[in-house]
């Protein structure tokens, strides 16, 4: 699919005209082109630019292409041409590029100021969306010549503080009962937007846990400037516990060796995302190349991976058995996948599959430089008005005070906001498989965890790999391994409880004081909204 237009108006309307006929072109290919004259040639090549990557035909166009990626473009002012890139690399420098990235440049996070919904008084919840609707109105309408406001809200600031209360119940009850008085309580939290979840956590502690609130030191770690310079406004003079970090997580390289919470509240279904499909023939997967050429035209190439990180993202979920999104019959059987070939417009590619690599990129981070962390986490698991295609992503923008959705990848960079669901399930499989493997830099690990202060929680004593089976050889299937010069307060060493996986609801019905967001007439929306969100915890 490609999009294409000389203005950001131009995209937009474009956007808007491709979404409205959704139905029309769906599966094709379709070319915006703003008044060039092309021979048929070249209608001919941009039309089939890579109608079969097997047979060693793709255009020199792609060839003399420069390879880039989104770490390389962060200095770039302008969006580049001339240029190819991994799929990942495109939605980085789309939506994180500090010039012309969505986040740094166009979004904008509702907030309900400093005063909160009074729940108890609300009739029910329409009459509580049309408060939404009402404080969403003081944000002004959008102007009429380019891209509206991109504005979007999150459950911690519809539901200020319960939500971020509920968040702060969860995360002191494990620390009163696995750390306190031996260890500090130390909090890490990714995009944490606004401040109001770091907010809201620390006020409870300050308020109803004092003991607590004494020996926290809660990290901020943001890729934004301007919400940096608003999380530093917001919360160093009230909690000067507060540490806020103006970097990518994905850059992160000290290393944490006391245990900790690491918090990410909606931030993954931002995480870039590849592309991958396979030959029908061989099951041989080939990843996804967005091209842009000298005169700013978006398209798809497939090529062999080659890409580390795809490659250990198809090797990590062969090892865990998640099959690749063909039918089994067809994965069992070359007769088949031959016959089916054969079939008239049979296509000679599998559907486009979206793989969160970015994800396993985060998962490795918490492997390498957090090994003692307790991971809490939560977004979207499924989404409507997605793009076609294999777990794919929403694609929108705002124009005119109108959400539009788009039915491709391909759109301009900087205005359009690309979020994707998430598989729980395969995420705990995938989270749980790459903290059993060895951290990458080992010996530096080692060196890190080598403490001055000794508590009861730590040990000196040999590898708990030799005798950690001492008095059973019964390993509970719900537990890790245990961390080596690491016991539990009994001083035997157990592993960790292994993650589960939650509904919105089964969470805050856990940890909510569900009563302060009840309406009059019994319905609660903390609970009733957000019912395609879970919790990994």
């Amino acid at each position: 699919m490609i999009f294409l237009g000389p203005s950001a108006t131009q995209c937009l309307l474009n956007a808007q005209l491709r979404c409205s006929t959704r139905r029309l072109f769906s599966g094709s290919s379709v070319l915006f082109k703003p008044s060039k004259r092309r021979t048929i040639a070249e209608s001919k090549d941009k039309w089939n630019y890579n109608a079969s990557p097997f047979d060693g035909t793709i255009s020199e166009d792609h060839k003399s292409l420069r390879l880039v990626d989104a770490n390389a473009l962060e200095n770039e002012a302008t969006p580049p041409h001339g240029v190819k890139m991994l799929v990942r690399d495109f939605i980085e420098d789309s939506l994180y590029n500090p010039t012309y990235g969505y986040f740094p440049k166009q979004a904008t996070i509702f907030n309900a100021k400093d005063t909160t919904f009074d729940f108890p008084n609300l009739r029910d919840s329409a009459e509580f969306q049309e408060e939404v609707g009402a404080k969403y109105a003081d944000y002004g309408a959008d102007r009429h010549d380019g891209p509206g406001r991109q504005l979007w809200h999150t459950p911690t600031e519809l539901f200020k503080p319960w939500y971020g209360r509920a968040i702060g119940k969860c995360l002191v009850s494990e620390y009163l009962l696995k750390y306190f008085p031996y260890e500090d309580f130390v909090i890490y939290e990714i995009g944490a937007g606004n401040g109001t979840l770091a907010m809201d956590i620390l006020n409870l502690l300050q308020q109803e846990y004092p003991e607590v609130y004494e020996r926290t030191r809660y990290n901020i770690v943001e890729i934004s400037e301007s919400l940096v310079r608003l999380q530093k406004k917001k919360l160093q003079s009230a909690h000067p516990c507060v540490n806020i970090t103006h970097k990518s997580i994905f850059h992160w390289e000290n290393t944490e060796p006391s245990p900790c919470f690491f918090i990410a509240m909606e931030v993954i279904d931002n995480f870039a995302h590849d592309i991958v499909r396979y030959d029908l023939n061989t099951l041989k997967p080939y990843q996804g190349l967005v091209t842009i050429d000298k005169n700013g035209d978006f398209d798809t190439v497939y090529t062999p991976v080659t890409d580390p990180l795809i490659v250990s993202f198809l090797n990590s979920r062969s090892i865990l058995k998640h099959s690749p999104p063909i039918h089994k019959l067809l994965l069992k059987s070359s007769r088949l996948r031959r016959l089916y070939r054969s079939l008239p417009l049979a296509p000679n590619l599998s559907a486009a599959e979206y793989v969160p690599t970015r994800l396993l990129s985060l998962l490795r981070t918490l492997r390498n430089h957090f090994p003692r962390h307790r991971l809490l986490l939560s977004d979207f698991s499924s989404l409507p008005d997605t793009i076609p295609g294999v777990n794919p992503p929403v694609v929108q923008t705002r124009f005119q005070n109108i959400t539009v959705p788009c039915t491709t990848l391909l759109v301009k960079q900087g205005y359009f906001d690309i979020f994707f669901p998430t598989d729980f399930e395969r995420l705990r499989d995938m989270y749980e498989l790459t903290l059993a493997q060895p951290p990458s830099s080992t010996s530096q690990l080692k060196e890190d965890l080598s403490s001055p202060r000794i508590t009861p929680l730590t040990s000196t004593a040999s590898s708990f790999s030799l005798g950690s089976q001492f008095f059973s050889s019964y390993q509970p299937s719900n537990r890790r391994k245990p961390i080596d010069g690491v016991t539990s307060a009994s001083g035997l060493p157990v592993g960790e409880r292994k993650s589960s996986v939650f509904s919105h609801s089964q969470f805050l019905e856990t940890y909510a004081e569900l009563d302060k967001t009840r309406l009059r007439n019994g319905e609660n929306p903390m609970l009733d909204f957000y019912k395609n969100v879970k919790f990994l915890f």
